[in-house]
């Protein structure tokens, strides 16, 4: 049954029926008392800070009001709500996903080879969808199963080697034929058809180079001559001496415009925003917002268009070892998504992970190569992409909003360290047009 509690907003607390709201509410608390008889009190004061006894808090609520904030009784015996992540079972949600990501597409289209492949890669997607988790089992299909237990795995921080072992038990405890995966890797393998992977690319132990593009095939650093491999002899399989992970960026915007859950978001800074001179509630009421729709209208035009923040800092996972190893992760912030999603850490969106002893320094422009190229095919030409609300196609471009003592959009960016510039020192490009 509801609890009544417009009793708490009620100005004149000599009303009875704001004392009975409180007797109710004093009753539902008294069952919550902590092992000296105390409750949180939820008075304008102490707002759920301090323990009271109970004669305290009545006293408290009565003389100064109830807070306001407090909407759901959490600490007096009111259940919370459900996460948000709860996890629904129907059978063919899978399904959606693959027509967001994947939309199926007309005969009259599989003219080219590219149309072709995605055709067939589409196809293997819902054979995938369509397998049973073992058989018999025809409400849960083996992808849908995959993907909730993945799900659960990072909303429970679950280890690696605890998630492995906790397949090995369901492959065991099911049907003998089941399509369990034996490992985390195998899980994340099948996932990876989806788009939810990243690409490993061999550094030089000097932080000279990346062995990527047009080195990606030597063996040897081009500026300095360190081997790539700490042991290039070995028969067997090489292993390099660094390796940073790069998370493609025009995949996961692609993504974020084909799902119907976001692709009304991504132009909320449009039709969203309450517009109010004078009051910054979003970055799209900033000078640097305004200042770059007056210097490119026609990427401004279409509000599909994505503006970006970067940010890089490091962090030191195994300093409780005493080990001096650090990573930096460079993170790129939506700024399309209204405030209350563009800055929550689920809407990140990692983009590099660095290995370093030590953090990259003046060597950071060797890093950030592969993104600093995909942001400027991104401005420059865009990629075609599926718009889920309207179920079209547009050409969607992408920016970078940066100050002057941030990294210039320049693809001769390798080897330049230099701050505080309005143009590259190489090619004179003018760094305020990313």
């Amino acid at each position: 049954m509801a609890i009544d509690k417009t009793w708490v907003t009620m100005r004149n607390r000599k009303d009875p029926a704001y004392w009975e709201g409180l007797q109710v509410f004093m009753e539902l608390a008294s069952k919550h008392k902590d092992c000296d008889g105390r409750i949180f009190c939820p008075c304008v004061k102490c707002k759920n800070t301090r323990l009271h006894p109970l004669n305290t808090v009545e006293a408290h609520i009565f003389t100064k009001g109830f807070e306001s904030s407090y909407e759901r009784w959490i600490y007096h015996g009111e259940p919370d709500e459900p996460v948000e992540a709860n996890i629904n079972v129907d059978a063919d949600e899978m399904a959606g996903v693959i027509e967001d990501f994947f939309p199926p597409i007309d005969d009259d289209e599989r003219a080219g080879d590219d149309e072709m492949q995605r055709g067939q890669y589409y196809d293997d997607m819902f054979e995938e969808i369509e397998a049973q988790l073992y058989p018999g089992c025809d409400w849960i299909s083996s992808l849908n199963f995959i993907a909730k237990l993945m799900h659960l795995k990072n909303l429970g921080k679950i280890p690696n080697y605890i998630f492995d072992e906790l397949l090995k038990l369901l492959k065991f405890a099911f049907p003998k034929e089941n399509k369990i995966p034996a490992t985390h890797y195998e899980a994340k393998k099948k996932l990876g058809k989806l788009g939810l992977g990243y690409k490993s690319i061999h550094v030089c132990v000097n932080n000279c180079c990346l062995f990527h593009n047009e080195h990606a095939s030597k063996d040897f650093c081009p500026a300095c001559g360190t081997s790539r491999w700490i042991n290039e002899e070995t028969s067997r399989k090489k292993v390099a001496h660094k390796v940073m992970r790069y998370f493609s960026l025009t995949p996961r915007l692609k993504r974020l415009y084909s799902s119907r859950h976001t692709s009304k978001e991504m132009v909320w800074h449009r039709t969203g925003r309450v517009r109010e001179n004078g009051v910054m509630r979003h970055p799209v009421d900033s000078a640097a917002w305004k200042d770059f729709d007056s210097r490119h209208p026609d990427f401004a035009r279409d509000p599909r268009n994505v503006r970006l923040g970067l940010a890089a800092d490091g962090f030191n996972p195994f300093g409780n070892m005493s080990l001096s190893y650090s990573m930096w992760p460079v993170v790129l912030v939506n700024y399309n998504l209204p405030p209350w999603m563009c800055m929550k850490d689920n809407n990140f969106m990692l983009s590099l992970l660095i290995p370093r002893p030590k953090s990259p320094g003046k060597d950071m422009d060797v890093f950030l190569r592969p993104l600093v190229d995909e942001l400027n095919a991104l401005w420059t030409q865009g990629v075609e992409t599926r718009d889920a609300t309207t179920n079209s196609m547009f050409n969607m471009r992408a920016t970078l909003l940066w100050t002057i003592n941030d990294f210039p959009a320049c693809s001769s960016l390798s080897g330049w360290s230099g701050q505080g510039y309005k143009a590259c020192p190489t090619c004179n490009e003018d760094t305020t047009s990313i």
